[in-house]
């Protein structure tokens, strides 16, 4: 395990000697770099209060010039030995890089014209015991950065702006949907079933109970509860949790968006979701042309729609005209219906969909929850939507009969039928269109990040050996 830095901590007791507290209390501002700045702009020299993170430190003899970075960014602040007494132009002088200080002061300009604080006063907010990584100069090592994301933080300044954003577009949802008169609801994280979605669960347990439990994989089972009592809009921005591989697109812990419409139907939710997407790209990156991993991504709609069975004869090279077509390719290769349908989608349609695209009418074989076609019960009205050759969404009209749904479940596991959702489904459930967004993936394209870890402050990692 990696111990503090000895010289950094033989200071801390000079400090302490000296009767500084190394790590001070509350301390108040009266304004940030950025205020201090904007100041200057107006051409007036001020009093202020200010604190932040040392991030230089230059002496000049008989004065001395640092650096502070607070969350707005960095301004310099300057001491005289003559305005201030020996002891503290002394602990000034040996700041390290990482400490934290508030100052008080007067704002002035320097020859360059560079906006400074003379300091009258400066207070020790807290010391920091480990150097900065490569004296400011960057951290590259992608290992350290997710797992020591403050540091990141620190050191980075793109990687802050890339979670800024990412909580811009979280509000800005919430304030597109609001708008729409859409509700925000919470569900249960610990569920006693496992629904919405196939994938394999963490599964905890309840002492007082004598159960075990599981992390939701997906809200949907329990929005569309909702929906049978009658909130007739709802959404929830909902954390997922799903044992399975971990890469550039997954995480164990993820971020979904799910949206449920009463008397709508997945048109309506393919509407929406343009509507939703080029919203966010008009107030995140004022254009509905942008740039993703050297591809030129264009938003405007209407998006592209093609269906599964067009989709698998552009990958196959070979005329689907029904189910039957893909049991007979399926069967010649010795897999499922399923097996041949998610391979076929997942390693060889995707791929091919850089711009952004919606597959639609997805085989009810894969759909357990979206209503069939009325014209063909093969199929369901169900769409997926995919930017940069990554599935970022997944809508569908949903379904609302209770003894369809039941065979579905029979089919799907009969070991493991939610019994109180068809009990909601058979107190009656108005037709409904149902939307989940891959919330992370979606930030990714906006911030032109290439891995999901790069959106997620502290992304699941392997347990680290200290």
């Amino acid at each position: 395990m990696q111990t503090i830095d000895s010289v950094r901590y033989e200071k801390l007791i000079h400090l302490q000697s000296m009767g500084i507290a190394p790590f001070g209390s509350r301390y108040e501002t009266t304004h940030s770099s950025k205020e201090v700045i904007e100041g200057f702009c107006e051409g007036n020299e001020i009093e202020v209060s200010i604190a932040g993170r040392v991030v230089s430190l230059r002496e000049h003899g008989k004065s001395a010039f640092a650096n502070l970075k607070d969350r707005d960014g960095k301004i310099q602040v300057y001491i005289r030995r003559d305005a201030a007494n020996e002891d503290n132009f002394a602990v000034f002088c040996g700041l390290e890089l990482g400490d934290f200080i508030g100052v008080k002061g007067k704002t002035f300009k320097t020859k360059t014209g560079e906006g400074t604080v003379l300091v009258e006063k400066f207070t020790f907010l807290s010391k920091s015991l480990r150097p900065m990584p490569k004296e400011w100069y960057g951290l590259k090592d992608i290992e350290t950065r997710y797992r020591q994301r403050y540091v990141d933080l620190i050191v980075n300044d793109e990687v802050k702006e890339t979670f800024i954003t990412r909580s811009k577009v979280i509000r800005m949802i919430r304030e597109f949907l609001d708008k729409k008169d859409f509700l925000e609801v919470e569900t249960p994280m610990m569920q006693s079933m496992v629904g919405g979605a196939t994938a394999k669960p963490f599964i905890t347990h309840h002492n007082s109970l004598s159960m075990d439990l599981y992390l939701r994989i997906a809200p949907e089972l329990y929005l569309k509860r909702l929906i049978v009592g009658g909130l007739e809009r709802v959404y929830e921005l909902n954390r997922n949790f799903r044992n399975e591989g971990i890469s550039t697109r997954h995480n164990p812990e993820f971020t979904m968006l799910e949206v449920y419409q009463a008397y709508a139907d997945y048109e309506d939710m393919m509407r929406l979701t343009e509507e939703l997407v080029v919203h966010l790209c008009q107030n995140i990156k004022g254009s509905l042309q942008i740039e993703y991993q050297g591809q030129m991504l264009d938003f405007t709609p209407p998006w592209r729609r093609l269906t599964v069975y067009e989709a698998i004869e552009n990958a196959l090279g070979v005329k689907i005209s029904g189910m039957q077509d893909i049991e007979v390719i399926a069967s010649k290769q010795g897999r499922s219906v399923k097996e041949l349908l998610d391979d076929v989608l997942d390693h060889k349609i995707e791929k091919e969909l850089v711009q952004p695209t919606f597959v639609t009418n997805f085989p009810t074989v894969l759909s357990p929850l979206a209503k069939s076609m009325p014209d063909n019960q093969e199929l369901t009205e169900r769409f997926e939507f995919y930017i940069s050759s990554q599935e970022i969404g997944n809508a569908y009209s949903e379904l609302n009969d209770p003894i369809d749904q039941r065979k579905r479940f029979v089919e799907q596991d009969p070991d493991h039928v939610d019994e109180d959702f068809i009990r909601a489904l058979e107190y009656g459930m108005p037709p409904c269109g149902g939307l989940g967004i891959g919330i992370d993936r979606l930030i990714m394209m906006l911030t032109d990040s290439a891995s999901i870890r790069d959106v997620i402050l502290f992304p699941q990692l392997k347990k680290e050996v200290m």
